[in-house]
């Protein structure tokens, strides 16, 4: 797994060592995680302005459906 380095305050960074242990985790383990879930957030909230998006155009099938081959018909 790559390393980073950051740039970080002091108190900011006491702090955060402080949740961490509050949290039985390192503070590398914490910063990880906080990285995970909010790109985890990005993903599903873009993923609903998709459905979102869908929804508004109001496009719908009417209860038909389709083959492989109709879809790939040229």
């Amino acid at each position: 797994m790559p390393n980073i380095t950051l740039s970080i305050d002091e108190k900011l960074l006491e702090k955060g060592r402080e949740y961490a242990r509050h949290q039985q985790m390192s503070l590398n383990a914490l910063i990880r995680k906080l990285l995970e879930d909010k790109v985890q957030k990005n993903s599903i909230d873009q993923l609903e302005a998709c459905f979102e998006l869908m929804d508004k155009a109001n496009a719908t099938s009417a209860g038909e459906k389709w083959t492989r081959e109709a879809l790939h018909e040229r």
